[in-house]
């Protein structure tokens, strides 16, 4: 290779010269070696009855165990192509051996090296012990997994793991394999970060996705969403006004959301199912009117007015003036109460805002009955003036006492 190199330097000019020793020290160096436990992702080459052979990225191949991606019924899960990770764990004779987890049947040196290089093993939950669980590997080392260790979430219960084969790694291997401890908390927290580092390279805000509900609480709902968990606040769940999530939302239901905000370092998503659904301030102006007489629910009651909803995420405010039938009022709640069907009147519709302007259909209809009647009172007390003394309904004074019946003696 040097004798070569010398022999193109004798025919370049020096800027020539210059390029190519630029591109010698570009040029990418092949691996010539795996440190044990090292992981790489590889392409599956070919599949036999007893090997896996996998492309190393060197002249020579590697290769591990086919029983290792062999399912319950002994089928064959991968096939040429594929592509997967795997773990270093020796080489000789440009010959090497991966593994995608120590397995039974393997030697106890095999689990020694698992441990230092923290390679994981596979292991059979047997039953349930005094402080977690006995696990086999390697055929027959018995190993010990805590309670604490056996999942993301401390668990005591020995339903769902007993009798399964799990992935594991060895926390502590001492007296040659008498006393092994695993930990598949270790793995799945392994896992967990890796698929969040993926994560942060695809959630972006204003993105939707897909998850399941994990947990209700009064203020909003967790929603799993694989790695990582959002929060749907309460006021982000509906266009309505929203009092029970449980009304709107189980756990395990699947929901679709999009993303307001996201805060990697606090690990704090906020969600949004409000945002996927039509906004119906946007078709307001083709479903209400000015004018218009219609039903609507007495929503929330406030010092200076009454909101009434007249559908989900449309409400409109009834000002406290329009509310006392002629009357001065302290509060809305003197003449209505929360909850209450009452008939409205659009005064005004501010779309922009999201305002609406309403009249309470009720108090109008006092009002206006209220002036046709001194209207009429008035009438009485102008014919009576006109007629004198005799026929004459006195003076309007009286006429207020006799409609009133305020007379006081």
């Amino acid at each position: 290779m040097e004798n070569n190199e010398n022999e193109m330097e004798r025919g370049l000019d020096i800027s020539e010269k210059e390029e190519f020793a630029r591109f010698l020290e570009e040029m990418p160096v092949d691996k010539v070696r795996f440190e044990p436990g090292e992981q790489i992702e590889t392409k599956i080459i070919k599949v036999t009855k007893d090997w896996v052979f996998i492309d190393t990225g060197l002249k020579s191949e590697g290769y591990f165990a086919v029983s290792e991606v062999m399912d319950e019924n002994g089928s064959v899960t991968v096939a040429e192509g594929d592509t997967m990770k795997v773990y270093f764990l020796s080489g000789k004779d440009n010959e090497h051996l991966f593994t995608t987890r120590i397995s039974g049947g393997a030697a106890r040196y095999h689990l020694e090296s698992a441990f230092e290089t923290g390679i994981p093993v596979e292991g059979y939950v047997e039953k349930e012990i005094k402080g977690g669980f006995e696990v086999k590997v390697a055929g027959s080392v018995r190993a010990f997994c805590p309670y604490s260790q056996i999942d993301m979430q401390r668990n005591q219960k020995a339903e769902g793991y007993e009798g399964k084969r799990l992935s594991f790694k060895i926390t502590e291997y001492a007296q040659g394999g008498k006393q092994v401890v695993l930990s598949r908390r270790t793995l799945l927290e392994e896992e967990r970060r890796h698929e969040i580092e993926e994560l942060k390279k695809i959630l972006k805000p204003g993105q939707r996705i897909r998850g399941s509900v994990s947990s209700i609480r009064d203020f909003g709902a967790f929603v799993n969403m694989g790695a990582v968990e959002g929060m749907v606040p309460i006021s982000e769940i509906s266009w309505g006004r929203v009092e029970d999530i449980s009304d709107f939302l189980c756990v395990d239901q699947e929901v679709e959301v999009s993303i307001k905000n996201i805060e990697w370092e606090r690990e704090r998503i906020t969600l949004s199912i409000k945002d996927t659904l039509d906004d119906p301030w946007e078709k307001v102006d083709e479903k209400y009117h000015e004018g218009s007489v219609l039903k609507g629910r007495v929503a929330r009651l406030e010092k200076f007015g009454a909101f009434v909803n007249l559908e989900p995420g449309i409400d409109g405010l009834i000002h406290i003036s329009n509310l006392g039938m002629g009357k001065r009022i302290n509060h809305p709640r003197d003449v209505l109460s929360q909850g209450q069907d009452i008939d409205v009147r659009i005064s005004g519709i501010e779309k922009d805002k999201k305002r609406m302007s309403l009249a309470w259909a009720t108090a109008e209809a006092a009002a206006v009955g209220k002036v046709q009647e001194d209207q009429e009172v008035y009438v009485k007390y102008k014919e009576g003036v006109k007629g004198g003394s005799q026929g004459s309904f006195g003076t309007l004074g009286d006429m207020l006492k006799e409609k009133f019946g305020k007379d006081k003696k």
